[in-house]
C-alpha cells in the first residue's frame, strides 16, 4: 500500500507518527545545526521551509522517537533538550496594530508552552528579550529561536509603503533582540521569501549566516530528481519522468536543481494531471503592475543577467522587478558567470508551469474574455504557416485589450509594450521564443521556433518599414542552413489606433 501524501501538513511529528511520505532532510539539518549558530534562509512560498523548521524544532527538543530510520537517528545526542521559541508569521497582516497584536499573542503562546512565569512587558522587543532570558534560566540551557516567514507582515503590505515601513521598524526591534541576547542563545534561524538588507531589518545582526545560495545547502528545501526516483518511485511508476521534469523541475539555488514539493504532491494527488498547481496559489498582480508602471520589456524576462547585488537585496523604497521575481520563485538561476572578479547570474523561468502560467496571467491583465478563443487557434496558425490568419488574430488580440490599460499613461507609444503583449501571447504555444535574437548584422526583435518552421518578427510603432529592415539586414541568413521553412514578418503598430496598421 502506498504511503499517504503529506498534503498541507507541515508538522514533522504528524508526518512521522501517521506514516506519511517523508523526504529525509536530517543530514542537512545535522550539518546545519552542528556547525552554525545564526542562520538565514530565503526560499519561495510552499517550498518546505516550515516543515524543515519544525524538523529542527523536534531535534532540539530531543524527540528521538520521531527520527527512527532517518539519517540523524544515531548521530545526535538525544539526552539533551533545549527550550525552543518558535515564531511563525503564517497569518495575514493588514495593519501595524494587527501585526503588533499578533506578535504579542505569539510571544504569549511561547511563554505558556515553555511554562514560564514572569510579568511580561507590552513592549514587543522587551517582551521577546525577557522570554529568551527566562527560558534560559528555567531550563539551564541556551535557547533555540526559530522564526518562520520573518518577512510576511512586510510583504502583505508591500503595495502600502508607509504601513510596510512601520511594520519593518517593529520587526527590526524584535530581531535586534537576538543579537543582544547572544549569551543565552544556542541556535537561531530565520526563514522567509525575500531577503532584506541587514541594515534595513536586522540592524547589527552581522553574524547571521545566509545560506540561501550556499551550494552545500542548495536542496535543503524541495525535492531532488533522486527523491522522485526513490522516495516517490511507486507513486510515479507510470509517469513520463522527462515530461514531469520539464513541467516542474528547474529551481536552482546554486546546487542540485529541485522541484517545488507542492507541485509534486498535487500532481500525484490529481492522478498525474499536469496543471499550474504552485502558480495558482499566489497572485502576482503586484509584479504585473510593476511591469506596466516601468514599461518593462517582457521578452527580456526569459534571459536576464544580474549581479549579486540584485538577487541579494530587497528594499521597500527601491523595488527591483528582477529581485522580487527571483525571490518569489518566478525566476531562478540558470547559469553563473564569473568575470572581472565578480559573479553574475543568468535568471530565467524555472520550468514550463511557471513560464506558461506567468504569461497567461500577464495577458489576462490586458485583455477581456477572448483569450481562450484566440489562443486555441494560434497553434494551428503556426503549424501550417497561415500568416493571413495570424494578422487577423493579432488584430483581435489588441482589440481585446481593456481601454483603461491605456488611460493616464503613454505605454502604447512604446514599441516594447506591443512586443511584450505579443510575446506573452505567443508564449502560450510552449515553443522556443528568442527575444532580441542576435545575428552578425543586428538583433531580431523576436524569433519563434515552431516544429519545422522559423518565424522572424520585427516591430515598429507609428512609422518605419519593419519588413524592409529584416531584408536589409538579412536577419534570416542565420537560419537558412537549418533546413526549416523561414517566414519573415514586419508589424507596424499605430499608437492612436492602438492596433496593427501594417502587417507584411
Amino acid at each position: 500500500m502506498l504511503k499517504k501524501l503529506p498534503l498541507g501538513i507541515q508538522t514533522f511529528e504528524k508526518i512521522r507518527t501517521d506514516d506519511y511520505v517523508y523526504v529525509d532532510k536530517t543530514k542537512l539539518a545535522l550539518e546545519l545545526i552542528s556547525n552554525n549558530t545564526y542562520i538565514f534562509l530565503s526560499r519561495p512560498r510552499r517550498f518546505g521551509k516550515s516543515l524543515f523548521m519544525d524538523t529542527i524544532h523536534n531535534i532540539y527538543e530531543g524527540k528521538k522517537e520521531y527520527f527512527k530510520d532517518l539519517y540523524i537517528y544515531d548521530k545526535w545526542d538525544w539526552k539533551v533538550s533545549y527550550p525552543v521559541i518558535k515564531i511563525s508569521f503564517a497569518g495575514i497582516f493588514k495593519t501595524v496594530q494587527n501585526t503588533e497584536k499578533t506578535i504579542l499573542a505569539i510571544l504569549d503562546n511561547n511563554k505558556k508552552r515553555l511554562d514560564l512565569n514572569f510579568e511580561n512587558s507590552q513592549d514587543i522587543a522587551i517582551y521577546f528579550k525577557q522570554l529568551i532570558q527566562e527560558a534560559y534560566e528555567k531550563y539551564n540551557q541556551r535557547v533555540v529561536i526559530l522564526v518562520d516567514e520573518y518577512d510576511k507582515p512586510i510583504l502583505d503590505n508591500i503595495e502600502k509603503i508607509e504601513i510596510a515601513k512601520e511594520i519593518r521598524e517593529t520587526l527590526k526591534g524584535l530581531y535586534t533582540q537576538i543579537k543582544d541576547s547572544d549569551a543565552f542563545i544556542k541556535f537561531a534561524m530565520l526563514t522567509g521569501v525575500s531577503k532584506f538588507s541587514r541594515v534595513s531589518i536586522f540592524s547589527g545582526l552581522n553574524n547571521l549566516k545566509d545560506i540561501s545560495l550556499n551550494k552545500k545547502f542548495g536542496d535543503i528545501c524541495g525535492y531532488t530528481q533522486n527523491d522522485l526516483e526513490t522516495v516517490f518511485k511507486e507513486h510515479l511508476a507510470d509517469v513520463n519522468m522527462s515530461e514531469l521534469k520539464e513541467w516542474y523541475n528547474g529551481y536552482n539555488f546554486i546546487g542540485t536543481k529541485v522541484y517545488n514539493p507542492y507541485d509534486i504532491l498535487q500532481f500525484i494527488d490529481n492522478d498525474n494531471e499536469y496543471a499550474n498547481y504552485w502558480f495558482k496559489t499566489g497572485t502576482p498582480s503586484f509584479l504585473i503592475q510593476l511591469i506596466k508602471k516601468n514599461h518593462y520589456y517582457v521578452p527580456k524576462m526569459s534571459h536576464i543577467e544580474v549581479g549579486e547585488e540584485i538577487i541579494n537585496s530587497f528594499e521597500i523604497e527601491d523595488l527591483s522587478l528582477e529581485t522580487i521575481m527571483f525571490q518569489a520563485g518566478y525566476l531562478t538561476i540558470k547559469d553563473v558567470k564569473h568575470k572581472r572578479e565578480r559573479y553574475y547570474y543568468i535568471l530565467d523561468f524555472p520550468n514550463k508551469e511557471v513560464r506558461l502560467s506567468f504569461y497567461d496571467y500577464l495577458l489576462e491583465m490586458f485583455i477581456n474574455n477572448e483569450k481562450v478563443e484566440i489562443s486555441d487557434k494560434l497553434y494551428d496558425i503556426f503549424e501550417i504557416g497561415n500568416l493571413e490568419e495570424l494578422e487577423n488574430t493579432i488584430k483581435r488580440l489588441f482589440a481585446s485589450i481593456a481601454y483603461n490599460n491605456f488611460t493616464k499613461n503613454d505605454i502604447e507609444h512604446y514599441e516594447g509594450f506591443y512586443a511584450s503583449v505579443i510575446y506573452a501571447y505567443f508564449a502560450s504555444l510552449g515553443c522556443e521564443l528568442i527575444a532580441e535574437d542576435v545575428t552578425n548584422r543586428g538583433r531580431i526583435d523576436l524569433t519563434i521556433k515552431f516544429q519545422n518552421k522559423i518565424y522572424i518578427f520585427e516591430f515598429k510603432v507609428n512609422k518605419g518599414d519593419a519588413l524592409e529592415q529584416i531584408k536589409e539586414k538579412k536577419y534570416y541568413e542565420k537560419y537558412l542552413s537549418s533546413k526549416n521553412e523561414v517566414y519573415i514578418i514586419g508589424i507596424v503598430f499605430d499608437a492612436k489606433e492602438r492596433n496593427v496598421t501594417g502587417f507584411e
